[in-house]
């Protein structure tokens, strides 16, 4: 790749030193939307192509807005030399006259009177990273992972994530409307919620703590304060999981309430998801044109269908499904019940008290059973999303701490506290933004909604 000739690539460096630079204030939207033609204009961006057609070299600048052309013709030799070399991902200021060029696209062109270097790109990546590739293609996950940091300014790329700072604050403004309360959790942790092989363990000045794998622990103690609380934050997951929608990293959505029992669980959720649906689809569907896909509205009619666990276990066998009482649903199991249920979301009730945490309300009417719920997504995603009403009587939590083998470890001391000092009946739901995010947008892997993807197997890189 041709480099560009040192005097030109220092241009710049000036404001390293000292000089002062004014803030960027005007982005390619402005130019091609609110800015009058005939006025003279300048853009920082980075070069996204360049061609060169006899006498003229066209440069597309680009920058997290849009593509402005600027068009430099001979009449300046020495500036139309350096823009005949300028390679792609150069950083650079163009200044010029902002002209309609009579045509839909592009609208308007820069007449280009200046550049000013700011960055030089002297690596070659390919595919290029802003050019039209199918990011969801399997063929191009590892060089799309490798190179995320590069790869972060495909358009369709850039497309999903605009798409998740949307979702995170459709998803903070509904809990705020809903009188919830945002409480920030610690991320380190002396008590795992679930076997301690699955938690990330780490030592921090001698004690043994783990990441968090879910705040559930710590909402519930501010639950007795707040009564309507939410967080959302990292949690951390050591298994051994390859699936599509499983991440060791990822972001958590958690609510609690206080004074609420199963029926009022599901309720909430139903219109969470409802609520956050539509407002997702009303400001994203331009972005998921972008990406090349289409949002899902399948979370728009509720209530949701149902189905107990143990039916569903029946079901799955007469299928030919392996799956037997007391087992986790696999992804193939879900996968499967979807076909049953269609284009909707669906509740699974009932989760055995063999495979649900100590916390969780047992059944009277079926003690095998806990007053929780998963939500399966619609068309084959995968489960959704948890809720469980929480035990708030000290005798029956110890029956199940004694359950879990967990009895007379003082890690969970705290949390049997809470039983002895004025505790409600709570519950509480917990959701990956990642899985949210896939489903509504209708992509296949949740590696694709998160900036920097961590998952088992793979090194941590970059």
């Amino acid at each position: 790749m041709p480099r560009l000739p040192t005097a030109f690539s220092v241009t710049f460096q000036g404001t390293q030193r000292g000089r002062k630079r004014p803030m960027k204030k005007v982005y390619a939207v402005d130019l091609l939307n609110r800015t009058s033609s005939g006025m003279r204009v300048e853009l920082y961006g980075w070069v996204k192509t360049r061609r060169r057609h006899n006498h003229v070299v066209f440069l597309d600048i680009c920058d997290s807005t849009g593509t402005v052309q600027s068009v430099v013709d001979e009449t300046n030799k020495e500036l139309f030399e350096l823009a005949k070399r300028i390679n792609q991902e150069t950083a650079v200021k163009v200044a010029g006259i902002l002209t309609e060029t009579g045509r839909p696209n592009p609208p308007k062109e820069i007449r280009v009177r200046e550049i000013k270097i700011v960055g030089v790109a002297t690596i070659n990546v390919s595919p290029y990273p802003r050019s039209d590739i199918d990011i969801l293609d399997p063929k191009l996950q590892k060089q799309l992972l490798d190179k995320r940091h590069f790869y972060l300014r495909n358009e369709k790329i850039a497309a999903i994530l605009k798409f998740r700072h949307v979702l995170t604050r459709i998803v903070h403004q509904w809990f705020h409307e809903n009188g919830f309360i945002e409480i920030h959790a610690p991320v380190l942790t002396p008590t795992p919620l679930y076997d301690d092989r699955s938690a990330m363990a780490l030592k921090v000045h001698g004690q043994d703590v783990f990441l968090t794998q879910c705040v559930g622990f710590y909402l519930e103690q501010a639950v007795h304060a707040f009564e309507k609380i939410y967080n959302i934050g990292p949690s951390f997951r050591a298994e051994e999981s390859r699936s599509k929608r499983h991440l060791m990293e990822y972001w958590h959505i958690k609510a609690e309430l206080a004074f609420v029992d199963f029926e009022d669980m599901v309720a909430t959720v139903e219109r969470f998801i409802q609520d956050v649906s539509k407002q997702s689809i009303h400001e994203g569907r331009e972005l998921a044109h972008i990406i090349g896909t289409e949002m899902c509205d399948d979370g728009l009619k509720i209530p949701f269908l149902r189905i107990g666990y143990d039916e569903a276990v029946e079901w799955l066998k007469a299928q030919g499904s392996d799956m037997e009482f007391g087992k986790s649903l696999g992804s193939n199991d879900e996968s499967l019940l979807s076909s049953r249920f269609g284009n909707t979301p669906f509740w699974v009730v009932g989760i055995p008290r063999s495979i649900e945490p100590f916390p969780y309300v047992i059944d009277s009417a079926d003690p095998r059973r806990t007053k929780t719920a998963d939500l399966i997504a619609s068309r084959g995603f995968g489960e959704l999303l948890g809720i469980a009403e929480k035990i708030h009587v000290l005798s029956m939590l110890d029956e199940r701490l004694t359950e879990k083998g967990k009895a007379g470890d003082t890690r969970y001391e705290w949390v049997r506290e809470l039983r002895q000092y004025g505790c409600v009946p709570h519950g509480g739901f917990g959701m990956g933004l990642e899985r949210f995010i896939r489903w509504l947008l209708q992509i296949p892997h949740v590696r694709d909604t998160i900036p920097f993807h961590r998952a088992f197997g793979r090194r941590i890189d970059p």
